[in-house]
């Protein structure tokens, strides 16, 4: 299959129907039932060539992908060994906002830093004196790699993340009752995690994140290594394995690459050596994930295949 905006189109219009098997998330400022069955798919190779259709110019808080940062920026200042100790490194088949799993769990760490108690945790592994310093990096970080200096974060979607948080603060201090969190950190940790969920961005921004996953943490046509070649495979091996929620094993066997989903509906997706690709799809299912945006990405993992294990990509791996 030839990848043109034609052909993205046609992927957006046969997959839009797809949205009806989901809803709209009620708590996010800005987005309600009438977004229900928007869908924006943009793809970037590593040529630089940048093929999108569909509410593609939308723009929509970062939520959960939010976590492939964290982690990101989490191994640059500490290094793995620290970060795992914190935070495992293994799947659930828990919803991602479980507060039970860090009962069962060895350690009482949370499961994976793609889950919210693992990327509240890790969040207080980001450098920085004040909250708001460690925020301002982070967002410099993200404006780089997607090379769009003008994403910024949502006042209102802060506050609505800090007002209906009660989950979250629950995760925050049952990880400092065992340990896992300081008292010091557990505040701090919070409110770093809801400032960064806060980020207003588009599926153009998410596939150029994607690229710069897929070009093993270099910009495109760059040679510069931003972040670590080893930290960036272990970012992508997780987000294989976690990074659809307790849908992952499900995306790993019917999509074959690393993917980051968020509760707007966005999705990021990351085929190494080839491309990135953003994708808007504001219903999701039970699982927190983007039920047209899901569809998109079996039917383009198809057609052009993508799937790590197609024997066109092995090399890549």
């Amino acid at each position: 299959m030839e990848l043109t905006n034609e052909y993205i189109e046609e992927v957006v219009k046969a997959c839009r129907p797809f949205a009806s098997r989901g809803k709209v998330i009620d708590h996010i400022p800005d987005l309600d039932q009438s977004h229900l069955t928007n869908l924006g798919v943009t793809i970037v190779t590593l040529d630089g060539e940048t093929y999108s259709a569909g509410e593609d110019q939308d723009n929509f808080s970062f939520q959960s992908i939010s976590k492939v940062i964290l982690l990101l920026m989490a191994l640059e200042d500490f290094g793995k060994d620290i970060v795992f100790q914190k935070v495992g490194m293994e799947p659930t088949d828990d919803l991602f906002n479980s507060i039970s799993n860090l009962e069962e769990y060895g350690g009482r760490r949370p499961y994976n830093p793609m889950i919210n108690s693992g990327a509240i945790a890790t969040a207080s592994l980001i450098k920085g004196t004040t909250v708001e310093e460690r925020f301002d990096r982070i967002l410099d970080f993200l404006r780089k790699i997607t090379e769009n200096n003008k994403i910024t974060m949502s006042e209102e979607v802060y506050n609505a993340e800090c007002k209906n948080g009660a989950r979250n603060k629950a995760l925050s201090y049952f990880m400092e009752s065992t340990g896992v969190l300081s008292s010091q950190e557990s505040d701090a940790a919070l409110d770093l995690y809801n400032r960064v969920n806060s980020i207003e961005i588009n599926s153009l921004a998410l596939a150029k994140m994607g690229c710069f996953l897929s070009n093993h943490g270099r910009l495109i046509g760059g040679k510069k290594q931003i972040i670590q070649a080893e930290n960036i495979r272990t970012v992508k091996a997780i987000m294989l394995t976690s990074g659809m929620y307790n849908e992952s094993g499900t995306y790993a066997v019917e999509v074959g690459f690393p993917l980051k989903s968020g509760v707007s509906g966005g999705i990021v997706g990351s085929v190494p050596g080839r491309m990135g690709i953003g994708i808007i799809g504001p219903a999701i299912n039970r699982k927190g994930n983007s039920c047209a945006g899901g569809e998109a990405l079996r039917i383009l993992s198809r057609d052009l295949e993508l799937s790590l294990l197609h024997d066109r990509n092995v090399q890549h791996l």
